[in-house]
């Protein structure tokens, strides 16, 4: 009854063969897929590469090379119910997952207007990417950490001349911006204010009061000593005194946010250089797969993959020779652990384009997959499977995935990862420092190695970082390493991973018995 059922809701949900065209744009920092007007699609990249090269101007911070895999790829869906049914429930009008497989956003075109729009968060979030690839070895405050991305996440572009404004206040945010008894400076301050849900308003309205009252009121000089003092292993306590009294500050402060007009940043179009954006129409394999490409990207559990794989193979049929179509099939096929029609899809995929790093990745993904799970041993075998995720790093050595899974094959292997591996991932890192999973393995590795002040950078800014949940094991990490040492550290990961597998082996075994 319920597989019929399930048939049923998947036919009904899935991609027409019938679909509308679609266009891909391209600029250094995006990649944006749209049913949109190409026109229009284009106007939007070159606004949201304004953006970018806008906070790169104010910050002074050079634009270094960047792998293509690794722009942020914008999916723009029809609205908010589609965006809400990707997110899994009751979610934003958009979101942002940056990652080392490469940043993605999900944005809808009708977003309702509300105030805390997609753009908004777009913006928002992306704040946070810049921040942490610019600046990877810098401690900031959660204050910081959320009030910069308040501050540049309302930024509009002023009608007519096309100037982009920056420091508007976030409307959606003022019942936080005042509410200096539940987050008074003191607390404010402290790099982890242990904030409660109900704080979560204020924090992020009082981060960004204070972000604003620092950058555009005058009192830069105050929080560049601050981060500095706190970077230089300065107790907090010592850090805010670069702010003067607490208790002053926070009077201040209300005073600043009661002022009838704040000021803002204009920074005119001419001020900084789009670059060029490319326009594509997606090939009819890439847009009748690209239901199934959405789904995909943001990540399936596992009755969501039972799904996503049958539109894929539905909409991929008539397409064996397109690499896209063939590229989606293998990834919804190895999410569904069908690892050898994953295989048999990336092979389809790389005799139509044999420089596809998508599809070497999963073909070494799969081989890797079925190998693990019939436990072999044969070190031939491992190094062919590895051979996929090395041709990948040859084409793009700046991009972060190759690097990781080559590291990561060892491990599924039940073999010691070699230092050249080890380094390897270390160079991810360096290529995709905002991605905790990723900085979090990379902080043991340095740990074993005995790199203890490259550990504390990488757990640092995840202990203090804005979006803690459940048991925050890289703060205990770096507790365990001050008061006792490295293997001290190490157990603390160690009891963490053992603790992690059991709740995974326990959640196999309950579902097994239901």
């Amino acid at each position: 009854m319920f597989k019929r059922l399930f048939i049923t809701a998947t036919l009904l949900l899935a991609p027409s063969l019938a679909h509308a065209d679609w266009y891909e744009a391209s600029s250094k920092h995006f990649v944006v897929y749209s049913e949109e007007n190409p026109e229009k699609l284009k106007a939007y990249t070159e606004k949201l590469e304004r953006f970018d090269q806008t906070l790169r101007f104010l910050t002074g911070t050079p634009d270094k090379p960047l792998s293509p895999m690794m722009r942020v790829h914008v999916f723009v869906v029809a609205n908010v119910g589609e965006i809400q049914r990707l997110y899994g429930g009751s979610g934003p009008a958009g979101f942002f997952d940056a990652r080392a497989t490469g940043p993605v956003a999900f944005v809808p075109r009708d977003d309702g207007g509300n105030s805390l729009n997609a753009q908004t968060i777009l913006q928002h979030e992306y704040g946070h990417s810049f921040m942490f690839s610019s600046w990877p070895s810098v401690v900031f405050p959660k204050w910081f950490v959320e009030g910069f991305a308040e501050f540049v996440g309302t930024a509009f572009y002023r009608g007519g001349d096309d100037t982009l404004v920056i420091g508007k206040a976030p409307e959606y945010r003022a019942y936080g911006i005042s509410r200096t008894a539940q987050m008074p400076a003191e607390r404010l301050l402290q790099l982890d204010p242990k904030d409660k849900e109900m704080d979560t308003q204020t924090l992020y309205g009082r981060g960004w009061l204070l972000t604003h009252y620092s950058v555009l009121g005058g009192h830069a000089k105050e929080l560049g000593a601050y981060i500095q003092a706190l970077n230089e292993g300065k107790s907090v306590e010592e850090a805010n005194k670069a702010f003067g009294s607490l208790g002053q500050l926070d009077a201040k402060l209300n005073a600043y946010g009661a002022r009838g007009a704040l000021p803002t940043i204009a920074v005119p179009a001419g001020k900084v250089q789009v670059g060029e954006v490319t326009m594509r129409r997606l090939s009819a394999g890439e847009a009748a797969t690209m239901k199934a490409r959405i789904y995909s990207t943001r990540g399936v559990n596992e009755e969501r993959a039972k799904m996503v794989v049958e539109w894929a193979r539905q909409a991929a049929a008539p397409y064996a020779n397109d690499p896209g179509a063939q590229n989606e099939l293998a990834e919804a096929e190895f999410d569904a652990k069908n690892y050898v029609a994953a295989e048999a899809a990336a092979d389809r995929a790389l005799a139509a384009d044999p420089n596809s790093i998508h599809a070497l990745l999963y073909k070494g993904m799969a081989q890797q997959a079925i190998a693990k799970d019939a436990k072999v041993t044969d070190a031939a075998r491992w190094k062919a499977i590895r051979s996929w995720f090395i041709k990948a790093n040859k084409l793009d050595p700046t991009y972060p995935q190759p690097l990781v899974l080559f590291y990561q094959s060892y491990e599924a292997a039940g073999q010691p990862v070699p230092k050249m591996a080890q380094d390897g991932l270390v160079g991810a890192y360096t290529y995709a420092p905002f991605d905790d999973g990723l900085r979090f393995e990379v902080g043991k590795v340095l740990l074993e190695q005995g790199n203890i002040p490259g550990a504390k950078i990488a757990f640092e800014k995840i202990a203090y970082g804005p979006h803690q949940s459940g048991e925050n094991v890289s703060l205990k990490v770096l507790e365990a390493l001050d008061k006792d040492g490295k293997e001290a550290a190490l157990k603390v990961i160690a009891d963490a991973e053992a603790k992690a597998k059991k709740a995974e082996e326990d959640a196999k075994n309950k579902k097994k018995a239901g």
